[in-house]
């Protein structure tokens, strides 16, 4: 910081202004003297930088896309491996996203077993027991749906075989962490489970990011390529298949993170008002289930219906994540909220 800088918090709040005491503004006459000289450390500003390079600088992100960049270039002309990498970068960069936002740290490898565990469950016979509870026996027959069925129709069916089918899936690896951090003593308990709101949002994202990408990758890319590639070729069936694949998993922060997030965040509070928690429960996954069934049944109405409902999705992610982040007990180790020197 240098003398004179200025830090707002929030809007008409407060305002600091950084002084010391006995120093001026530098102005023309006292500017700060050129000389002749250069140091090595400017010549070579990585010697100097190095240690601030991975917390300041995203240097570890900046890696990870050269590494993807590298493997996409390898993979020109192997369309399933290029939508494979793509696919991961895309969702990964959602879901850092969302992390940032978040500012607590949970063990990367947690969150990628969020999203394998989440995977594995759709490519076995758990999803199969969950479609013959939403879709067989409640009304959440999204298939029978005709083709010009009206809104609330396409609401009913998918609150039922969408909303609530899905997010409780999603919600699986959350509930698994919570009770495996009961298992646990400090400080692994903090670590692997959930502890409060920020915990359940940013399992519930990583649960989700295992979602998307098996639905995208799994259903709907390889449907849309089948189909356009009988019409016009494997060419257009491959460039239809990057179309959707691309806005599918981009949109995912809200989307499916985003129920996921909004459901997980009532998670974590009901770990903190334990004597409210069935309440809680019941709020967070209805209204996340909500809000999965109006952006799947919104979509007759208009794209930009559609794109009202992903934007307030979007909105009620954000606002539980700056209420969980207020709530958070570990609040003075946020790095979304600390100010970094």
């Amino acid at each position: 910081m240098q003398p004179g800088d200025r830090i707002v918090l929030g809007q008409n709040i407060a305002e600091l202004v950084f002084e010391v005491q006995g120093t001026s503004p530098p102005t023309q006459a006292s500017a700060p003297r050129t000389t002749g000289s250069v140091s090595l450390t400017q010549l070579l500003p990585i010697i100097s930088t190095g240690p601030s390079l991975i917390a300041k600088a995203y240097l570890v992100p900046g890696i990870v896309t050269v590494v993807f960049v590298v493997s996409m270039f390898a993979t020109i002309g192997n369309f399933v491996a290029f939508a494979l990498l793509l696919a991961a970068y895309l969702s990964g960069a959602a879901f850092y996203f969302v992390y940032q936002l978040c500012g607590k740290y949970k063990p990367w490898w947690l969150l990628l077993a969020a999203a394998l565990l989440t995977i594995l469950m759709i490519v076995s016979p758990v999803l199969h027991a969950f479609i013959i509870v939403f879709r067989d026996l409640l009304p959440g027959d999204v298939a029978s749906l005709p083709s010009n069925a009206n809104f609330f129709s396409n609401l009913i069916a998918h609150f039922f075989g969408a909303g609530l089918l899905e997010e409780l899936l999603k919600a699986l690896p959350v509930f698994a962490a919570y009770f495996l951090g009961l298992l646990l003593s400090y400080p692994w308990r903090q670590r692997i489970g959930v502890c409060e709101p920020l915990d359940g949002i940013l399992l519930g994202s990583a649960s989700a990011v295992g979602f998307t990408l098996i639905e995208t990758l799994g259903q709907y890319v390889p449907g849309i390529v089948i189909e356009v590639t009988r019409q016009a070729g494997e060419g257009f069936g491959q460039l239809a298949g990057l179309q959707l694949l691309i806005p599918r998993v981009l949109g995912s922060v809200a989307g499916h993170m985003a129920y996921s997030g909004y459901f997980g965040y009532f998670i974590g509070l009901s770990v903190l008002r334990p004597k409210k928690r069935w309440r809680i429960l019941l709020i967070g996954y209805l209204s996340a289930s909500i809000l999965h069934a109006l952006w799947n049944s919104s979509g007759v109405l208009g794209s930009w219906v559609l794109a009202l409902v992903g934007a307030l999705s979007y909105a009620f992610l954000a606002a539980a994540i700056l209420k969980a982040r207020e709530l958070s007990p570990t609040r003075s180790h946020n790095f979304a909220t600390r100010i970094k020197s």
